[in-house]
């Protein structure tokens, strides 16, 4: 009877030590649990705050006026500019703006260097290859300037000739298209400004460039004319690394058209190019 009693008060003992363990390994699954979930949501929120204080490595060109140069007080300004700071205040992104040329521009966004380029970048199915494009932000096309007193009334006119054109850009490619047609050779130049200074010289007989920029030019007083009308041109876009920063393309995409919705666009336009 004795024996009876003491293994029932064990039996008793053990299963109050088991639910005590259990509750006690309850509990503490209950706390990791909770701990595990806090963790993951403060990984999120640093994550998301991560993203959100990202600052855009964004290169542009040195001389492409109106879209991109410098004023009389030595800052650079332009379309180009003036929008893509416009589209970052409206989707709150932060940027920093290298000023490296177009051809180094696109070499160091191809490197890694650079998250994107805003350069008075025409989209080329050759060039949608490599990049990724926002949608187009400007229409354009290529234009022929010559100096102010040529009687260079055609591309005929330039046979055995040379003329001036900007590495790396649509007019360059537009004069390479006509070159052996033609019969003229192709100077190349790193910016806009020495290209023109070549054809003032009489160096090069003339220069292919973006219509909207020549028109520019010319408005400032560079003794240069438009002898012919502007050849249809591709669109510029705002481009990122193929596959990467897709989000920058799509704040882009957005803001642009929020700034078009809102008045702004047409305000940065207004400023530079006159009606």
């Amino acid at each position: 009877m004795k024996k009876h009693f003491l293994s029932l008060t064990m039996a008793l003992f053990t299963a109050a030590a088991l639910t005590a363990c259990s509750g006690s390994t309850g509990k503490q699954a209950e706390q990791t649990s909770k701990a595990g979930a806090e963790t993951s949501r403060a990984e999120a929120a640093a994550e998301t705050k991560t993203e959100a204080s990202k600052v855009y490595k964004i290169a542009t060109d040195t001389t492409f006026a109106p879209f991109e140069f410098e004023n009389d007080k030595g800052e650079m300004v332009g379309i180009d500019l003036d929008i893509l700071k416009a589209i970052a205040a409206d989707q709150g992104f932060e940027y920093e703006l290298v000023i490296a040329g177009f051809s180094a521009a696109v070499t160091g966004l191809e490197a890694g260097e650079y998250d994107g380029v805003i350069a008075g970048m025409s989209i080329t199915e050759e060039r949608e290859a490599k990049y990724d494009f926002s949608v187009p932000y400007y229409n354009s096309g290529v234009g022929m300037a010559v100096v102010a007193d040529s009687d260079i009334t055609s591309y005929a006119d330039l046979n055995g000739k040379t003329v001036a054109a900007k590495i790396g850009t649509e007019g360059c490619s537009f004069a390479e298209s006509i070159a052996g047609e033609y019969g003229f050779t192709i100077n190349q130049f790193e910016d806009s400004s020495s290209m023109y200074q070549d054809v003032l010289a009489g160096v090069s007989a003339a220069c292919f460039e973006d219509y909207p920029v020549l028109g520019y030019e010319i408005s400032r007083g560079t003794a240069l004319k438009l002898p012919l009308d502007m050849e249809r041109g591709s669109s510029y876009g705002f481009a990122v690394l193929k596959g990467q920063n897709a989000e920058l393309v799509k704040m882009f995409d957005t803001g642009l058209t929020n700034i078009k919705e809102n008045g702004t666009y047409d305000e940065i336009l207004n400023t530079y190019i006159a009606k």
